[in-house]
């Protein structure tokens, strides 16, 4: 009997996906509220560029056309390659564009049932006899519902979407007693570059955070209004952005994306000698750590500016919280027209905005908040089941609990894909779909949901070492080719891709390595 499968978004963790199920016979109905693929490619601001080296950020079976030369390839060029991907694979034919899921719910076996079973499921296996999803579909154009029924549920809703942070403010200190306009950092992605130029032209602009977003939005500002009016960014802590990744020469993935690298990080499920061997050669994540730092305080004069982090640049990699500097940003600090601003807090007057305890008004007429999203609420919402809003979010001291960051035990005939991060979230995508594919093909079975929560215990204990504050992003950022590993296993294929010893230990492992076809 032929079985459905229901994606739900089109970015690249949703074409992904339904490239994998056609691959082993399912029929895909990927749902996108979007008019077009490419996620949170369709949306950006002018001055947005990859994150990652391009070589990092690819297909597996689909190269970077040889037109692309630039290194970090801008926004246009990245949606123009995944939408290639989409229709050199015939994608776009499953796809039902302008189509919100407002909600998914199980049919099947009662919330008690699901819960006293040992077996994801209840017998282990991704198809029910009798379960079903049944997604509730709008139609974004003219509103109305349809209901579908599917056998299994692929979640691909990504993060850094849809449902914007915004600060919380006591009474009568929010935006509502600001006489300017406050937006979000989502708000001006999604207009267009025209107005969103006319928007901040001639205005003082407060940015609101420093990571990837902020920076590229006060690059905007800078540029279109100089130090006329110069744009304030305010930001609790300091980061170590990246000027390139080449520190001292020395390729980047050559400290922290080769096997030698991994050997130095207690991994989850270690045994007793590779737990020995990480202690051994801790120190030398104190001197790759400090190799990239020099690097980034010389190429940017942090010194100067006062903006050296407190923290490592290990740790900054470990929370998956890397961001790359936009070209000229300490140039327009050093100008006058990028002001940096350190607030703990801030909160609203009529004028602008205050901080911390000082009286000073820091007049202002648009405050744009780059404070990201809520990744995990956008997940929780999807389901109408309360139950499985519990599920899925899990505790709030623990990391998202999903087994090998896809599967979540007590959640039947469903999994996650995108939702846990890492340097190259393309190819981390790309590895979870093959490995989910085989899954449903019956290639290979999860074991007990005792033991699925215990691995996620696990990895719940090493995102807290590493990523400390931000294990919630469930980053595997210095582990993937570790977590690479136990999907390699499963599905049953050789995880040492690479031909030689020293090749195997010290060559960086990057997408084309896991090219299967």
């Amino acid at each position: 009997m032929e079985k459905k499968v229901g994606i739900i978004g089109a970015g690249i963790s949703g074409l992904l996906a339904c490239k994998y199920i056609l691959s082993k016979g399912y029929t895909p109905a990927v749902f996108e509220s979007r008019s077009g693929v490419g996620g949170v490619w369709v949306n950006t601001f002018q001055t947005t560029m990859l994150q990652t080296p391009k070589s990092y950020f690819q297909f597996s079976d689909f190269p970077w056309p040889s037109s692309v030369k630039e290194d970090t390839p801008d926004h246009s060029q990245v949606l123009d390659y995944v939408q290639s991907y989409a229709r050199h694979f015939n994608l776009v034919r499953h796809i039902k564009f302008n189509s919100r899921v407002a909600g998914i719910e199980f049919e099947g076996a009662a919330d008690e049932e699901l819960q006293s079973w040992e077996l994801w499921g209840g017998n282990g296996e991704p198809f029910g006899p009798e379960g079903k999803w049944r997604i509730t579909v709008e139609n974004t154009q003219t509103l109305s519902t349809e209901v579908y029924l599917v056998d299994f549920v692929i979640l691909c809703v990504g993060r850094f979407s849809d449902v914007p942070n915004i600060p919380v403010f006591p009474p009568g200190k929010g935006p509502e007693v600001f006489q300017g306009k406050v937006i979000h950092s989502m708000d001006y992605s999604d207009i267009d570059f025209q107005t969103a130029a006319q928007l901040i032209k001639g205005k003082r602009i407060t940015i609101v955070g420093n990571m990837k977003s902020g920076l590229d939005i006060a690059m905007e500002a800078a540029a279109a209004n100089g130090v006329e009016y110069p744009c304030r960014m305010l930001y609790k802590t300091k980061h170590w952005s990246l000027p390139d990744y080449q520190p001292w020469g020395i390729p980047l993935l050559y400290l922290y994306f080769n096997r030698f690298s991994e050997l130095l990080i207690h991994k989850p499920g270690e045994g007793f000698l590779l737990s020995l061997l990480a202690t051994i050669l801790s120190p030398l994540r104190w001197v790759f750590s400090r190799i990239v730092e020099s690097h980034i305080k010389q190429k940017l004069s942090l010194d100067k500016f006062g903006m050296v982090p407190e923290h490592s640049f290990f740790k900054e990699i470990s929370s998956c919280s890397i961001t790359t500097m936009p070209k000229g940003f300490y140039d327009s600090v050093e100008k006058g027209s990028i002001i940096l601003k350190k607030a703990s807090e801030f909160c609203f007057c009529k004028e602008g905005i205050m901080v911390d305890d000082e009286s000073a008004v820091l007049e202002t007429d648009l405050v744009i908040l780059a404070t990201g999203f809520k990744g995990d609420k956008k997940l929780k919402d999807i389901f109408v089941s309360p139950a499985f809003k519990d599920c899925i979010f899990g505790s709030s001291t623990a990391s998202i609990p999903l087994y090998r960051q896809c599967i979540h035990p007590r959640i039947p005939q469903l999994a996650v894909i995108g939702f846990s991060e890492s340097i190259s979230n393309i190819h981390t995508s790309e590895m979870r779909c093959w490995w989910l594919a085989e899954l449903l093909d019956g290639t290979f079975k999860l074991p007990s949901i005792r033991e699925m929560e215990k691995e996620g215990e696990k990895w719940d204990k090493y995102m807290k070492r590493y990523s400390k504050e931000h294990y919630r992003r469930s980053c595997i950022s210095i582990l993937h080719i570790w977590y690479n590993d136990q999907l390699c296993k499963d599905i049953g294929v050789n995880p040492k891709r690479k031909k030689g010893f020293f090749a195997e230990l010290f060559q960086p492992y990057g997408p084309l390595d896991y090219n299967v076809s």
